[in-house]
């Protein structure tokens, strides 16, 4: 069995992800550093690690003489993720359907068993659910970079996951869409898998499109 050790910086950083996916801290606004420390119990070191952490990761910017502020949804950014996660996704997901194991398919029905039990979770619990089933589907057959790479772009898809569900119906929508994509995924069809997924990626980017379009979020 290993043991993950997670340091102070670790656990900051995941706190300070989850307000940041879940809008706790606003976009834009300032994150004071002496008050954010104060309320963790932690001096600004771990703070400071986990600040560099989370701007590499894409969720905030620093700005002259200002400190950090966490960016705002875009429809740019969205669709170069959508447009990358289409590039790669649906046909890691058709090979993993070729090269699962028994084992890989009990965890992707897990997977999804568990993101379907997430409505009316918490904001975040349920977009790191849905990270969970997409990366299920592109896991087996050990190709590592393709697998962190779509992981990658899963976790910086979480804020707009969230945005994209927020309308009536977009999770029911969402659940027959991953239960079609997870019941071909199990039968093997990888010509299924991955024009399901195509078509599921796609939606999703044209739905946020629209609907940053509409809040003039740019």
């Amino acid at each position: 069995m290993s043991i993950v050790v997670r340091t102070l910086s670790d656990q900051v950083f995941e706190i300070v992800r989850e307000r940041i996916v879940d809008g706790s801290i606003r976009a834009e606004a300032p994150i004071r550093q002496d008050a954010l420390a104060a309320e963790l119990g932690v001096s600004k070191i771990p703070l400071r690690e986990a600040l560099v952490r989370l701007e590499h990761e894409g969720l905030i910017h620093s700005q002259a003489n200002r400190g950090y502020a966490v960016r705002a949804l875009s429809a740019e950014q969205a669709d170069e993720i959508y447009a990358l996660r289409l590039a790669i996704e649906p046909r890691a997901a058709a090979i993993g359907a070729a090269e699962a194991s028994e084992a890989d398919r009990r965890h992707a029905r897990e997977a999804l068993d568990a993101l379907e039990e997430a409505r009316g979770a918490a904001a975040t619990e349920i977009a790191v659910r849905h990270r969970r089933f997409h990366v299920a589907l592109v896991r087996p057959g050990d190709r590592m970079l393709t697998t962190q790479l779509i992981e990658r772009l899963a976790m910086l898809a979480e804020r707009y996951v969230i945005a994209h569900l927020a309308p009536e119906g977009r999770f029911a929508r969402a659940d027959r869409e991953h239960r079609e994509l997870l019941n071909a995924w199990l039968d093997g069809d990888g010509d299924a898998v991955e024009q399901g997924m195509i078509r599921h990626l796609d939606l999703t980017r044209a739905d946020l499109d629209a609907e940053l379009q509409h809040l003039r979020i740019r």
